[in-house]
């Protein structure tokens, strides 16, 4: 009897020494996937085209894709003489050297009547019996004898002015393997803005001083003209100062402005405690809420983006109403909406309402109170449903048929009412 065949322990490697657990472990990823392109073909005075010959073509112009060039082939009178000029064939050709090339292909006739009846030949979006077409040599062709029946085309909405239409994608498929990078050099982040902060921190070269309540602060022309289109206007426009060398800056607290100048040389934003002295979250919100009016003022866009970004982050009871104001008043859409649905939630609406933010916001920006009530309603409609539907908690505990529910959205449009003095 024959002794047992050795089997290969999954311990060990194939020469018998055991790996050591969690030892080094590489790995490598074969990517196959195809790279595509579109070209559209038109084919004017059709008519005209009839009678060239069984086997004779209009081209294309050629066009690229996946490193090869392609061109569409049009035969009016059809590709076979067996087909006897009865159908038009349609292909697509490989027009470069190439061996053994893989590619899908889709060939689309557009339907011109506008009801996008186009007729389509693909082999995109369907699985493959046999995978992608191969063209083995340059010239070789995809496509379709007969392709559409000459005299059903001729009366179809595919033919308009005597013209057709052709689209067509070609996709080449390619196989590339990605593995670990054995060698790499590591590239720093871009220091622009810290060579600028360093520059505005130095006081070199400055040419321009401006004047903040009564704070004179050195800056450099070029820089906020580059960054900002007003100060580009007021420095180097057809409408310029006289007095180029000299800004003053007013109804502009000077952290603020502070603050706008160290994002246009560092494009980033300042340490908010370091430059007020104040640490709290409500001192941060009011000096985002000043620096988004400083942007809007200055054409600053990424900057008020950013106090938009911080401004919905923290938005608050005692906060959101001034907020509100200030979001409407520079057409911040996407901020007064977070702040148009955080005050007509059912639990923040009173308590929103009692503050001195929501008498300044009855007092600037009136209009904003008539979408207030449509939120409120919205809220208070929405509970009703999900009370209705008995798939959901309930919002403030009422029974499955919204009575209390409707009560609140009564005792909501109410209270609006009243603190709006519309009763």
């Amino acid at each position: 009897m024959a002794p047992p065949i050795p089997q290969p322990d999954p311990k060990t490697n194939p020469i018998g020494r055991t790996e050591t657990p969690g030892g080094p472990t590489s790995s490598s990823l074969s990517v196959t996937e195809t790279i595509n392109g579109f070209h559209d073909f038109k084919i004017m005075g059709y008519s005209l085209s009839k009678g060239i010959g069984i086997g004779k073509y209009i081209a294309s112009e050629t066009f690229d894709v996946g490193g090869y060039s392609w061109a569409i082939y049009f035969y009016p009178d059809g590709k076979s003489h067996e087909d006897n000029s009865v159908y038009v064939s349609l292909f697509i050709a490989l027009a470069s050297e190439g061996n053994d090339v893989r590619a899908l292909f889709e060939l689309t006739l557009m339907d011109q009547s506008g009801n996008e009846r186009h007729k389509i030949h693909t082999h995109f979006g369907r699985p493959l019996e046999s995978g992608p077409y191969t063209l083995k040599y340059r010239g070789s062709m995809w496509g379709y004898k007969r392709f559409f029946r000459r005299t059903n085309l001729e009366t179809s909405d595919y033919l308009k002015d005597d013209c057709l239409q052709v689209h067509c994608c070609v996709g080449v498929v390619k196989s590339h393997t990605e593995g670990p990078k054995i060698y790499s050099i590591p590239v720093p982040v871009s220091d622009i803005g810290q060579h600028f902060g360093q520059l505005l921190e130095s006081g070199k070269g400055t040419d321009v001083n401006i004047q903040v309540n009564g704070e004179i602060l050195a800056a450099h022309k070029l820089v906020l003209a580059a960054r900002s289109p007003v100060f580009r206007a007021q420095l180097f426009g057809q409408m310029k100062d006289q007095n180029t060398e000299f800004i003053n800056i007013e109804e502009m607290e000077v952290p603020v402005f502070k603050a706008l100048l160290h994002f246009m040389y560092w494009d980033s934003l300042p340490d908010f405690e370091e430059l007020t002295g104040l640490k709290s979250q409500w001192a941060s919100t009011v000096m985002f809420q000043h620096l988004l009016a400083a942007a809007d003022q200055y054409g600053l866009e990424r900057l008020r983006l950013l106090c938009e970004a911080s401004l919905c982050d923290g938005v608050s009871i005692d906060t959101v109403s001034t907020t509100l104001a200030l979001a409407e008043q520079h057409h911040c859409s996407q901020l007064k909406s977070v702040c148009l649905k955080f005050v007509a939630m059912p639990k923040n609406l009173r308590a929103v309402m009692q503050t001195d933010g929501f008498d300044y916001l009855k007092e600037s920006c009136p209009s904003v109170l008539t979408e207030l009530l449509e939120y409120v309603a919205r809220f208070s409609k929405h509970s009703v449903v999900i009370n209705r539907s008995g798939n959901e908690g309930l919002l403030d505990g009422s029974d499955v048929h919204g009575r209390r529910v409707k009560q609140r959205l009564y005792e909501n449009l109410l209270w609006v009412k009243i603190l709006t003095n519309d009763l």
